[in-house]
């Protein structure tokens, strides 16, 4: 069963560009997030309360799927947020913002559990922490033409996604993200030698 990496951060803190990065070496197997093939993203984008629901069960589907895929491979693999941020973070943003209703948060809650409760959760998490106003900036510079979480949003998102990983058991890298390393120069001999210790195990 292959192992299964999940770079977490916030929206413009850069998950896209490492977990890019670390699959060109041929040494890993990715799933990256499709803002574009999903099928209520756009949707969801221009009725917030109204696609709230089929977008979060769409996305907590597809990213089980990846997973499943990932597990599958004999090489380890690398998502761009995953299950149990989409989870733990998106979710719960979209429930406090009052697009999901309290039957809705219920219902993407328990279909997170059943699905964590049929895969392993990840074997390794590599957190690319970036201040609020540094993932702001990176997502004005960007130019993605489909943006759920807007720059307003990140203070929020930066802290659900503190509370939860303060809470998680699963292993934490926390790589500091909040310079312009576009290479990660700094970050990256931590990662690799994490990355290297979960395959020893």
């Amino acid at each position: 069963m292959g192992k299964l990496i999940a770079v977490v951060g916030n929206s413009g803190a850069g998950k896209t560009t490492l977990v890019r990065l670390l699959a060109q070496s041929g040494n890993y197997f990715s799933g990256l997030e499709s803002h574009d093939e999903r099928p209520y993203q756009a949707l969801f984008a221009q009725d917030l309360q109204g696609y709230a629901l089929p977008n979060q069960v769409d996305y907590l589907l597809y990213r089980a799927e990846q997973e499943q895929d990932i597990r599958c491979q004999p090489l380890p693999g690398l998502q761009d947020g995953g299950l149990d941020f989409d989870t733990q973070v998106f979710t719960r943003y979209f429930h406090q913002r009052g697009y999901l209703d309290a039957a809705g948060f219920a219902l993407c809650t328990r279909l997170y559990g059943m699905l964590r409760s049929l895969l392993p959760p990840p074997d390794l998490l590599i957190y690319l922490q970036a201040p609020p106003e540094v993932a702001a900036e990176r997502m004005r510079s960007r130019g993605r033409g489909l943006e759920i979480a807007r720059t307003d949003d990140l203070r929020e998102l930066h802290a659900l996604l503190e509370s939860w990983l303060v809470e998680t058991t699963l292993p934490v890298v926390r790589v500091d993200a909040a310079v312009d390393d576009p290479g990660y120069t700094a970050g990256m001999p931590e990662v690799m030698r994490a990355i290297a210790n979960l395959s020893r195990k």
